[in-house]
């Protein structure tokens, strides 16, 4: 099996504290997965470690077949693994459409004097970026705030301007976290619809963290369960929570822990 992206047995432990704990996994270019789990089991603390804006105690990433256990985060997107975030992190006080430019600056060819004396190459490649940028934001339905600061945007408007600057960099692979939150369904059923199409357009692997069990079961090919066993949550806890929201028998639960396996509709559940 072709594999995008690969962690092995990461660890991120805070002096007595394991915030995840010999985290594995394997993802498929083109695929869409999910990681849910309970408040506390170290979901984003897991996209923080894939994404080198934590180091790891223990453990190994790979992506595309190299190592990459370490390097900065920089160089994690220059490759092509790009995220967004739980709380938003956009520049407020700049516009809907500088956001998306500051992320395509990544992929500038221009030089240092190129911009200093305003170069045929470098108003070029500024063009270039602002088409891109324009572009991204015609397909995200952001087009007409394009001017707007970003602070003003509805809130759900700024969870997609996100996913835009993610989009900019290029990515091979988006880590989406928690792209649905504080959006009502129906805006949840639009991004749900989005999120394949930008998988599609893009040719991009998805792998999204997300609370709203509908969403996750909608949308997601795989999904994977982070139990939080630092905290005491055994096992067959928050398997029987998702089997109780249902109202029927989700998990094939043997006590296995991440190798247990079950399917529901075509989805394959990973503990």
């Amino acid at each position: 099996m072709n594999v995008l992206l690969e962690a092995i047995e990461l660890t991120k432990q805070y002096k007595g504290l394991k915030a995840v704990s010999n985290y594995s996994v394997k993802i498929s270019p083109g695929e869409i997965r999910g990681l849910i789990g309970p408040n506390g089991a170290g979901k984003t603390t897991t996209f923080n470690l894939l994404t080198s804006m934590v180091k790891s105690t223990s453990g190994n990433i790979y992506f595309e077949g190299k190592n990459i256990t370490g390097i900065r985060a920089d160089q994690i997107a220059h490759l092509g693994i790009c995220r967004t975030f739980q709380n938003i992190r956009l520049f407020k006080n700049l516009t809907v459409l500088e956001n998306v430019l500051i992320a395509a600056q990544i992929k500038k060819k221009y030089n240092f004097m190129s911009v200093l004396l305003s170069s045929p190459s470098f108003l070029r490649e500024e063009k270039h970026l602002v088409d891109q940028s324009l572009e991204l934001l015609e397909t995200m339905g952001l087009i007409h705030a394009k001017d707007m600061k970003a602070r003003n945007l509805p809130y759900g408007q700024q969870r997609k301007l996100e996913i835009a600057r993610a989009l900019a960099v290029r990515p091979k692979i988006l880590l989406l976290d928690e792209p649905a939150a504080g959006m009502n369904p129906s805006e949840s059923t639009e991004l749900m619809g989005l999120i394949r199409y930008l998988r599609d357009k893009f040719d991009l692997t998805i792998f999204l963290i997300e609370h709203d069990m509908k969403f996750v079961m909608n949308l997601c090919e795989k999904i994977q369960v982070l139990l939080c066993y630092h905290r005491g949550i055994k096992d067959d806890y928050f398997s029987n929570a998702i089997a109780n929201y249902f109202k029927q028998d989700l998990f094939d639960y043997s006590g296995n822990g991440f190798n247990t396996k079950a399917y529901h509709k075509g989805k394959t559940i990973i503990m």
